[in-house]
């Protein structure tokens, strides 16, 4: 039996999904999405993704009323995958929907919602040993805070990534560290945890939320702070963090080495304690 989709209030064969090439979501990129992980069949933080979703929904004007259903539908799509054993994401895009093409938002016009499972396994090696990473100028738009479905800038700079035998792609915007083109980006130095503070220049990530609520309960002091290039490569220890990612240590960024090119202590004590909070 093949792969089974939600498409628009209905569950189909992922072969019979249609979607129109006049949606605004195929000519534009005007969408959002989100990315969730479960846990044998348990959601982490599904609230927390549920609540960006809405405020990405709100920030492009996308009226879509409908998101406190979606955990049924999460819900029937890992069962009707046989997904409900293991770890897996259910990947949703909402549109504005499809209409003429205008350069500016069509008003009722019904929205496209696409969801469908996928496999999402911790990668036990990149959280064990950690992964080369490289950097790259941030050439994306100015509103990083919205979850949008436009990753050209991403996919670019992520390839690139790939093309090096890296594992991500650090961004710099005049000269200060952003995230990378999936995952958060934090530091360590001298037991301090830095990262960039909440702007429209980064996704307020639900991982990097967790790893803060970790801190705060573990005595590790945080600044949410702007920091340079150069102040990366001096740091003592760097991990990553997204739904994807988990809390993946950084060893090495371009052709520098960080810390002792091995997981650091601060990154390793949040490590355990976001695996401890999995449900």
């Amino acid at each position: 039996m093949g792969e089974t989709v939600y498409l628009n209030g209905e569950f189909i064969a992922k072969d019979e999904a249609k979607i129109s090439p006049n949606d605004r979501g195929f000519i534009f990129a005007d969408g959002v999405y989100e990315v969730v992980k479960y846990y044998n069949a348990k959601a982490f933080r599904y609230q927390d993704h549920i609540e960006r979703l809405n405020r990405s929904l709100a920030e492009i004007g996308i009226n879509y009323t409908q998101t406190n259903q979606l955990e049924a539908v999460f819900n029937v799509l890992l069962s009707r995958n046989s997904k409900l054993n293991q770890q897996a994401g259910i990947y949703l895009q909402i549109t504005r929907g499809a209409d003429t093409r205008v350069h500016h938002f069509p008003k009722d016009i019904t929205p496209t919602v696409y969801a469908f499972t996928t496999d999402l396994v911790s990668n036990t090696e990149n959280l064990e040993k950690g992964i080369k990473v490289i950097s790259a100028d941030d050439i994306r738009w100015h509103r990083c805070d919205i979850k949008s479905v436009s990753l050209l800038p991403n996919t670019m700079l992520y390839n690139k990534a790939v093309e090096e035998g890296a594992g991500e792609c650090i961004l710099v915007r005049d000269g200060y560290v952003t995230e990378a083109t999936h995952s958060s980006v934090c530091a360590v130095k001298n037991g301090v945890l830095i990262t960039h503070p909440l702007s429209n220049l980064i996704l307020p990530g639900i991982t990097r939320k967790v790893v803060l609520e970790i801190c705060a309960a573990n005595n590790i002091k945080v600044e949410e702070r702007l920091f340079t290039k150069e102040e990366l490569l001096e740091m003592d220890e760097i991990f990553i963090s997204g739904t994807g990612s988990e809390i993946t240590p950084v060893v090495q960024v371009d052709n520098i080495e960080i810390g002792e090119r091995k997981p650091g202590k601060v990154t390793k004590l949040i490590q355990e304690k976001f695996f401890e909070m999995i449900p």
